[in-house]
């Protein structure tokens, strides 16, 4: 397939939007499963976008670039991962073979983006100090040039070059290569899994954990069907609170007037 000019504008206005959705307006176009599927949208092929955007999706669970840190940009790996994939007629495993190692170069360009930034930063402690707040207030506005163009740059140029490199990296990606990139891309997502489970109250609710390790793992339900039986479950539970605080309001007042 060859990519139109007009795919790659849109890709990369994708990607400088998502960038600013993801600090600003947080509508999710900065998820990696929304990213796969718009890029598989403008491509002709949603499922592949879906699989890959989804794929990656799970990777960043519980992970989170709080303060100065960097993490890998997934949201670029799956516009671009899609893109190769739906490019090269190869399936959605080879688009997220290629977009692992897309997402951890990006942690040097975010780098960079974020140190240029200071620029505007100093910028507007100067304008602080003069008094003109409202130029100061703009200075971030500007700060986003260099965080944005961090991202559609190589979005663009990826996608402009992308027929000569997906070729060459069809035909010489060494094969040892592939299967542990492929490792990588089974391990990570069942890595931010347990990253996420930390944070959630599993001793309390272990035996819901169980019940729906068992739905997926040995009976195959499908994830819709796993998540309508945790809905069952929440419902079931949010019942019982609620006679539960019925049960405390009726006993209560009785309580008060035995007193008196």
């Amino acid at each position: 397939m060859t990519i139109q000019w007009w795919q790659i504008l849109l890709l990369t206005l994708y990607a400088g939007f998502a960038f600013y959705d993801g600090n600003n307006t947080t509508f999710g176009t900065v998820k990696p499963v929304m990213a796969g599927f718009f890029a598989g949208l403008v491509l002709g092929d949603v499922r592949t976008g879906l699989v890959v955007g989804g794929t990656l999706n799970l990777m960043v669970l519980g992970i989170g670039n709080f303060g100065g840190a960097s993490i890998p940009d997934y949201m670029t790996g799956a516009l671009l991962g899609t893109a190769f994939a739906v490019q090269s007629g190869q399936d959605a495993e080879f688009g997220v073979t290629l977009a692992i190692p897309i997402g951890l170069l990006m942690i040097q360009l975010d780098i960079l983006a974020r140190f240029s930034n200071t620029f505007f930063q100093h910028r507007a402690e100067k304008l602080v100090e003069a008094g003109e707040i409202e130029k100061a207030a703009k200075m971030n506005l500007f700060g986003l040039i260099p965080q944005s163009l961090s991202r559609m740059l190589p979005v663009f140029l990826a996608l402009v070059f992308g027929s000569a490199f997906v070729e060459m990296v069809v035909n010489n990606l060494p094969m040892w290569l592939m299967n542990g990139l492929k490792t990588a891309g089974g391990i990570l997502p069942a890595l931010g899994i347990a990253i996420l489970l930390r944070y959630l109250p599993i001793t309390k609710n272990i035996t819901y954990l169980i019940i729906g390790f068992v739905l997926s793992a040995y009976l195959h339900v499908p994830v819709l069907g796993v998540a309508f039986v945790g809905l069952a479950f929440a419902l079931l539970e949010f019942q019982k609170e609620e006679v539960k605080v019925q049960a405390a309001a009726e006993i209560i007042p009785g309580g008060e007037m035995g007193d008196e």
